[in-house]
């Protein structure tokens, strides 16, 4: 019998949002799990939220969901890395972001498009979360096979793509690397080492001696 699926919740040194400490980014989805339109729709609904330079939106997605479109999903797939695809293609859904890296109003360049997609695909993923769906981006994919697959255009550059589904069980993981991943606690840096006071290096919250 396979061991129960196991959500990593982060164990964090201050009150946060719990939607923020159940936020992941699993490998092992759940094959027979899907996302109805409705609730990718609320996902893509958050991204459109996230705040932006002079409210630009750089950001622009192409979902390909499993069971409504096979084909244009295998097609995004085909663009993964093979070691993403080995789990990936268990997602209900997977999500092109591409940015825009100039202004639409005067084609002057946007130093702040990849910072403010960013923005938007956390709101998403947090939704994501906060809607019991489990997300992973990736940058392991042919950046041309992607444009290819989902016809876009020139000024924008594929980004990353979003795995979206079901939690699954992580011992359906084909790579044993993968397997063990999925289990190991979630560690991030202490506040010390990048929150600084003043000057860099003058850890927040520090005492004196």
């Amino acid at each position: 019998m396979s061991r129960p699926l196991h959500p990593k919740v982060a164990e964090t040194d201050h009150d946060i949002l719990e939607v923020i400490r159940h936020r992941w980014s699993p490998r092992a989805f759940d094959a027979a799990g899907d996302a109805s339109d409705a609730e990718l729709q609320r996902l893509f609904e958050a991204a459109r939220w996230a705040p932006s330079s002079a409210n630009e939106q750089p950001w622009r997605f192409v979902v390909a969901s499993a069971r409504r479109n096979p084909v244009a999903f295998a097609a995004m797939l085909d663009a993964l890395t093979p070691k993403n695809q080995a789990w990936a293609k268990h997602a209900a859904a997977l999500v092109l972001t591409a940015v825009r890296l100039t202004f639409e109003r005067n084609g002057a360049p946007n130093a702040m498009a990849w910072y403010d997609a960013g923005q938007a695909v956390g709101f998403l993923s947090l939704q994501a979360t906060a809607d019991g769906l489990a997300t992973r981006q990736m940058r392991g994919f042919d950046a041309d096979r992607a444009r290819t697959a989902c016809a876009v255009p020139p000024e924008f550059e594929p980004t990353v793509i979003i795995a979206i589904g079901r939690l699954g069980d992580p011992e359906a993981l084909e790579v044993e690397l993968h397997r063990s991943a999925e289990m190991q606690p979630r560690q991030r840096r202490p506040l010390r080492e990048f929150v600084f006071v003043e000057t860099w290096g003058s850890a927040f919250g520090a005492t004196g001696s």
